[in-house]
């Protein structure tokens, strides 16, 4: 018997651990740093918010429907390969696998700079250094396997919604005592097609992660059934809290002093709740973005683990130690997450921060478009009884995905197909090794 099929028993997830992960790991740094990347959009950065909120929707429903038609699948690879082909699942799982351990630069980018807002004296420390001793130590908590991995995702996901509903209650305070504060800022400008684009691109970075429930597909418990549960639950959940609290920084603080701001919810609550809140407030974003480490990291050794079991990575980084932990998976998503890290921090925290974001969304949207192509084969196949909504969805995902590549522009488009191509050369390697190993057998 395997490693991964040893792990696998008496080690599993359920419902409440799979929406922590959805949750926590969508509610991350993004849509605290965010702001301060929104606030040249003015007024058009709401309209992109709604935009995202509703194309993100749709996505959740793909990825529940194929978790529900396809609960024998190791997660999305199995989706796309059983449906598109081997090699489009190796295209677009290869950019995506690229995408999280850049998404682990982005969170602690941001991390850093929200602990730096709460601990002056940690400037002493060098920033891409702290940031890198974070990454590893949650390479170390996963590697005591994913039900540890998953306890700290609960924990966090509660204590990062703390903050939220902070800044919430904030903004219905601010909205009872001085409506007119709302309106006291209005941005210069003007409401168009494309800055809404634009924005909602942007916004997009910080809903990604509505599909981490699918990843570890082979550790959840009736998969069939849960996955799709957590995915529609965390999204909306996730959905809810954005349509409240990302309001309030852009109505609030001039958007010229948002856009330099390092920490935008932290400004908020000093300036409108009081001196001190803004620090509390930081430590619990500093928490969000901890906690959303710890999911990624989990998601990318189990991704990782997928892919070698597939035979598209080295077969050793599927082996798993004696927690059902895949070890050089892990090992291997620390030293790529701290290489992009030592790159990240050649630009400012802010400009690091969008040039990052801009990045993980170009390497995601593969994914979620090849995702509702695979629903749309399942219907074309005849799983029609599986939902009256099944072509729906699929339409809806797959026109928002397109959407989403036309608002990010011909640079992050052409980003994304280059991520695809770099990995084909190993990708035909492992094949032609795997033939010959098959010959010789």
């Amino acid at each position: 018997m395997s490693d991964h099929m040893r792990a696998g028993d008496g080690r599993k997830i359920g419902f409440w651990t799979c929406t922590a992960l959805v949750v926590g790991n969508t509610i991350g740094m993004g849509i605290f740093v965010l702001p301060a990347s929104l606030a040249p959009f003015g007024y058009n950065a709401l309209l992109g918010w709604g935009i995202t909120v509703l194309g993100c929707l749709a996505l959740a429903r793909v990825f529940a429907r194929l978790a529900r038609l396809l609960p024998g699948a190791d997660g999305p690879y199995g989706y796309v390969r059983g449906t598109l082909g081997e090699l489009p699942a190796y295209m677009v799982l290869w950019s995506y696998w690229v995408s999280i351990w850049i998404t682990h630069a982005a969170l602690v980018t941001g991390v850093v700079g929200y602990a730096m807002a709460i601990f002056p004296s940690l400037s002493r420390v060098q920033p891409s250094l702290l940031a890198i001793t974070l990454l590893w130590l949650f390479v170390g908590i996963n590697l005591l396997g994913v039900r540890m991995g998953g306890r700290v995702q609960v924990a966090t996901t509660v204590m990062k919604l703390l903050p939220m509903l902070a800044v919430a209650l904030l903004g219905a305070w601010m909205l009872v005592q001085s409506p007119g504060s709302f309106a006291a800022h209005p941005p210069a400008r003007p409401i168009s097609l494309g800055d809404a684009m634009a924005a909602s691109t942007l916004a997009l970075f910080a809903m990604l992660g509505l599909e981490s429930a699918t990843i570890p597909a082979a550790k959840v418990e009736d998969p069939g059934r849960t996955i799709p549960r957590a995915t529609m639950a965390g999204t909306w959940i996730t959905a809810s809290i954005y349509l409240v609290v990302s309001a309030v920084p852009l109505l609030l603080v001039p958007h010229a002093e948002l856009a330099e701001a390092s920490a935008p919810f932290a400004l908020v609550m000093e300036r409108f709740g009081g001196e001190g809140y803004g620090r509390w407030l930081a430590l619990f974003v500093v928490i969000s973005g901890l906690g959303a480490l710890n999911g990624w990291t989990l998601l990318a050794g189990e991704l990782t683990r997928t892919m070698a079991d597939n035979g598209v990575l080295p077969r050793a980084f599927g082996r798993n130690n004696r927690f059902g932990a895949p070890v050089a998976a892990l090992v291997l998503t620390g030293l790529l997450a701290s290489g992009m890290v030592m790159m990240s921090y050649s630009r400012s925290l802010v400009s690091g921060f969008t040039f990052l974001s801009t990045v993980v969304t170009a390497a995601n949207l593969p994914l979620y478009l090849c995702a509702s192509l695979a629903l749309g084969v399942l219907w074309w196949r005849g799983h029609r009884d599986a939902g009256r909504d099944l072509l729906v969805a699929a339409v809806l995902g797959t026109a928002y995905a397109v959407f989403a590549f036309i608002g990010m522009g011909a640079q992050p488009f052409l980003l994304a197909m280059a991520l695809m191509v770099v990995g084909l050369p190993l990708y035909f390697l492992l094949r032609r090794r795997h033939g010959r190993a098959v010959g010789n057998a």
